[in-house]
């Protein structure tokens, strides 16, 4: 078993190595302005090596960045100059409002001969929150925790987010304005819409109010807070987000760095060095964690049988980003260990399975694990009775934890999706 972990965990960490924000902004940083200021501004879970980096690529030419970035609580790394905040994901908190008001301090007064360079990463919509007129933090947390617990996907949470914010769809390249910006993305969302990252800080993507106020309808969540901000954001206009021909984003760049689909890639190279053969399935895999860990299992059994899509030892990789309705009290896990647990339930107990499913940020849902392994020897041995049970109350993590089969990491400090691999064949049933 330690052996199948080890491959897996390799596998997993080859994938993060492709992710480091680092090494991805390096290549894109611009000379420094000729006249004005170099002024960084950063939010996200990968922020802190982000802005890391632009220092130490700008200290070389002489030059101290001014600015702040904001980062989750626990994923902070020293910096010289520019100030670091932490503030709390997923749900924003006041040290989140204190940082998205921080940001916009520090592009209002941008020249037209400054340069704004914007670094934004997975986790930037709660940790930089500036609520819009008409609604305060307590009805952004409000709507943020039901549209967390609704089995929403981060795209439609997202949306509802940028319309409730003065900070995001466009609107902190908006404030930033004449100054020319240019935007770093480390993407986490499905498809790299680079509107949803972070929900878009510096990327007007032409949606309303009323498309905001359709999501809350969708998924029939009060949200009165909201609601009535989005309502009145759609009768008269004020706060509304920049359209994407707006003039005062003439001068703004937004860029992609960093992606689930280089990471599936970089996950292959120790998976083929052990002798599998590799398939990436998707780097857009959403819906509901189980039926996706359900689905995965079929793939797996229908490889394993019959050998297709391909013959065993075979490994599986895929991406994207499920989602979880919760439906008991008190259960502990996420959208991994959920997709984990439904997969080890799929699977019969002979089957020669082993897998992994992990947040490349290094937190999944509640608790302080990345995801789950499932190995033949958890297989053979789950309480499939008990664990079906803990599926149906969201408590995945217990079963994981109580078989030692969680996955545990701290943070990452990157964050492009999540990262699943299933091992399949006689390779993986030797490796117990």
């Amino acid at each position: 078993m330690a052996a199948t972990r080890d491959l897996l965990r390799d596998a997993f960490e080859a994938a993060i190595q492709a992710a480091d924000p680092g090494a991805a902004v390096r290549p894109h940083l611009p000379p420094p302005p000729e006249r004005g200021r170099l002024v960084v501004v950063g939010m996200g879970k990968a922020a802190a090596p982000m802005a890391s980096a632009v220092e130490r690529h700008y200290a070389a030419l002489g030059i101290a960045p001014e600015g702040v970035v904001v980062t989750r609580y626990g994923h902070a790394a020293p910096l010289e100059h520019l100030r670091l905040l932490e503030a709390g994901h997923p749900v924003p908190d006041e040290a989140s409002q204190a940082a998205g008001e921080a940001l916009l301090a520090a592009v209002d007064g941008a020249a037209a001969d400054d340069l704004v360079l914007v670094l934004v990463s997975g986790g930037g919509s709660a940790l930089a929150c500036a609520p819009l007129a008409g609604i305060d933090l307590a009805g952004k947390q409000a709507v943020t925790g039901e549209l967390l617990r609704s089995g929403a996907d981060i795209g439609e949470i997202n949306l509802v987010r940028k319309h409730l914010s003065a900070l995001k769809g466009g609107r902190l390249a908006a404030r930033a304005a004449p100054a020319r910006v240019l935007a770093l993305v480390v993407s986490d969302v499905v498809g790299d819409d680079l509107a949803a990252v972070a929900s878009g800080p510096t990327v007007a993507d032409g949606s309303g109010p009323l498309d905001a106020l359709a999501v809350l309808d969708r998924y029939a969540l009060a949200a009165p807070a909201a609601r009535s901000a989005l309502e009145r954001a759609a009768d008269d206009g004020e706060g509304a987000a920049p359209r994407p021909d707006d003039p005062c984003l003439a001068s703004v760049e937004t860029r992609l760095v960093a992606s689930n689909q280089a990471s599936l890639e970089a996950a292959r190279a120790p998976l083929e060095a052990a002798g599998f053969r590799t398939l990436v399935l998707s780097n857009a895999v959403v819906g509901e964690a189980r039926e996706a860990g359900g689905f995965h299992a079929a793939i797996a059994l229908q490889a394993w049988r019959h050998g297709q899509p391909g013959a065993p030892p075979l490994a599986l990789l895929s991406g994207g980003e499920t989602t979880v309705t919760v439906r008991g009290d008190g259960g502990r896990g996420g959208r991994n260990s959920e997709f984990a647990l439904a997969l080890a339930l799929a699977l019969p107990p002979a089957a020669p399975v082993a897998a992994l499913a992990a947040d490349s940020d290094g937190i999944d849902g509640i608790g302080g694990h990345a995801g789950a392994f499932v190995t033949p020897t958890l297989l053979q041995r789950l309480d499939r009775r008990a664990a079906r049970a803990a599926l149906a109350r969201n408590d995945s993590l217990t079963v994981f934890e109580e078989a030692d089969h969680a996955f545990v990491t701290g943070p990452t400090r990157t964050n492009v999706n999540d990262v699943r691999v299933v091992l399949v064949g006689d390779a993986a049933a030797a490796m117990r």
